[in-house]
């Protein structure tokens, strides 16, 4: 049996938007990429042209963009080395067989030396060695185009294409600004180890190449967070959530929505229809977004703007449709507080509608999680 689970996939089950998410991704780059290459202007200057490598290429960077085998430089620098290197063994070595052996040898390991791993690029090297004609008509600009070239391209798409789908590439770096634009790391980071012993754990367990020290934060974090749910004891979102709701009215005008604010000092309202469905949250710093929006506008002062956002009436048109959120995380009755925590853990949101089918029956705020941690901790104690 455990024989025939080791057979089984490896990999996470992925949902299906991703999947398209990522062979759309290929097809735009690669695509682009063709283009490019078809162009006569192009081809006669640059003799740029498809090569299948790029479709490997294109796995990585379009389907697993946070692996360290997709990054900027190991795709470019992989591609362009195993390219030197294959056409190098070729002009060389006669015998096809040690030079296909030799040309993807020497290329890993002079990848690896570059820092440079990029696992089409032993296809690259492989291109080189099996097209004598070719290497010797083009020589060692077979590098630089289509190799390089056609690399940089789909590497430029994919960068571009993360940003438009919500994903980041190039690679996080673990010392990024976090959510705030603040230098500070996010909370799951904060796991008092340094990169450089973040690094030293990922080279004593022989993944450098699956994960990066920002990647391996996170992980570790979740981890951490998943644990101290865990002693938290069998809470759901039903034990824990506020249920005496004030809500409002997607129709309501600012006004009315600020008092309901200042009325009750809440810092997330949720919206439903009149029959408690569901329809977002207004967060109150959107309030205070609007009124900045509205300061810049006037050049008058923040205070004034607010002030006048607030109280006039000639706001009648902004409704608090207009202002809420409806991308958020959503919790059941029965989600557990292990899955609560990592929703609201990086700062994103402080609150989360708990939802019986469509309709809203409780929300759990940060204050609520605190103080739910704050009683199994004295029950432990």
């Amino acid at each position: 049996m455990s024989l025939l689970r080791s057979l089984g996939p490896a990999v996470a089950h992925a949902p299906p938007r991703e999947a398209l998410r990522a062979g759309l991704g290929a097809l735009i780059g690669l695509g682009v990429a063709g283009l490019v290459a078809l162009n006569p202007a192009v081809n006669s200057h640059l003799g740029l042209y498809l090569v299948a490598p790029f479709g490997a290429s294109s796995v990585l960077l379009f389907a697993v963009p946070n692996s360290p085998l997709a990054q900027p430089w190991s795709a470019v620098v992989g591609n362009v080395v195993a390219a030197f290197v294959g056409v190098a063994v070729c002009m060389s070595v006669p015998d096809p067989v040690w030079r296909v052996a030799l040309a993807v040898g020497l290329a890993i390991t002079a990848m690896i030396l570059c820092r440079a791993v990029h696992p089409p690029a032993g296809a690259v090297a492989m291109v080189a060695a099996m097209n004598p004609d070719m290497v010797h008509e083009m020589g060692f600009w077979f590098a630089l185009s289509p190799i390089a070239l056609g690399t940089v391209i789909l590497v430029v798409i994919a960068a571009l294409y993360a940003r438009l789908t919500g994903r980041r590439y190039p690679f996080r770096q673990f010392d990024a600004p976090n959510s705030h634009g603040t230098q500070g790391s996010a909370p799951a980071k904060r796991l008092g180890l340094s990169e450089a012993e973040l690094t030293e754990i990922l080279t004593r367990h022989r993944q450098s190449f699956n994960l990066g020290t920002e990647d391996l934060a996170r992980l570790i974090g979740a981890a951490e967070l998943q644990a101290a749910a865990h002693r938290t004891g069998p809470l759901v979102a039903a034990d824990i959530m506020s249920r005496n709701l004030v809500t409002a009215l997607p129709d309501m005008n600012l006004s009315e929505v600020a008092e309901l604010f200042r009325r009750h000092r809440f810092t997330s309202l949720p919206v439903t229809d009149k029959e408690a469905g569901f329809l977002g949250v207004i967060f109150q710093i959107h309030l205070i977004m609007r009124a900045g929006e509205c300061a810049r506008a006037g050049r008058s002062s923040f205070a004034s703007s607010l002030r006048r956002l607030l109280h006039a009436r000639g706001q009648g048109r902004l409704r608090a449709s207009d202002l809420m959120s409806v991308s958020m995380p959503r919790a059941g009755l029965e989600t557990p507080l292990a899955e609560l925590l990592p929703m609201m853990a990086d700062g994103s949101v402080d609150a989360v509608p708990v939802l019986d089918g469509p309709r809203l029956v409780g929300i759990v705020t940060r204050t609520d999680l605190i103080a739910a941690l704050a009683r199994s901790v004295g029950r432990s104690a």
